[in-house]
């Protein structure tokens, strides 16, 4: 497939179209071995934490952000992240990920250049997330991301200044 001459916009997704992202996001998740237990395959696809995200897009300030990576027109991708400018303008990524069909040949180092273009003209200093999947863990490392101890889950975080 060649790339050359197309451009990755992100299409925002609202409150009231959330359930359709929910739709592709959960096999996702579980496609992808990101969640593989029972306790976690009923949390992720539970009120709870749906609950929690919604609550966070309608908040005044750092609200959680849901948006599709769009190139020629197809939706390629989709990413969730917040930007906290009430602190120091760190933009976590909570949700980053390419679809299937169109990983490969760089998609998500374009799909991450398109993000961080966005994030950036939106108030985006730098950049954290978690990742515990090893190709994961390298696409993150490839970007210039370095380990950033843990959450409070204990899970490895990585940072992007």
């Amino acid at each position: 497939m060649n790339n050359e001459g197309k451009t990755i916009t992100l299409e925002e997704i609202p409150v009231e179209r959330l359930d359709e992202f929910w739709s592709i996001h959960f096999p996702y998740l579980i496609n992808d071995g990101i969640i593989d237990d029972e306790e976690d395959i009923e949390y992720f696809s539970g009120d709870e934490y749906r609950g929690v995200l919604k609550a966070h897009m309608l908040r005044e300030k750092d609200k959680q952000r849901f948006a599709y990576f769009i190139e020629g027109g197809e939706r390629i991708g989709a990413v969730s992240y917040c930007i906290y400018k009430s602190e120091d303008g760190k933009c976590f990524i909570l949700d980053f990920w390419v679809f299937p069909q169109f990983r490969g040949n760089g998609t998500g180092r374009r799909c991450f250049k398109a993000l961080e273009a966005h994030t950036r003209a939106d108030g985006a200093v730098y950049y954290e997330l978690n990742s515990i999947k090893e190709a994961s863990v390298r696409f993150w490392k490839s970007l210039g991301f370095t380990e950033h101890g843990a959450d409070e889950w204990d899970m490895p975080l990585y940072i992007r200044k």
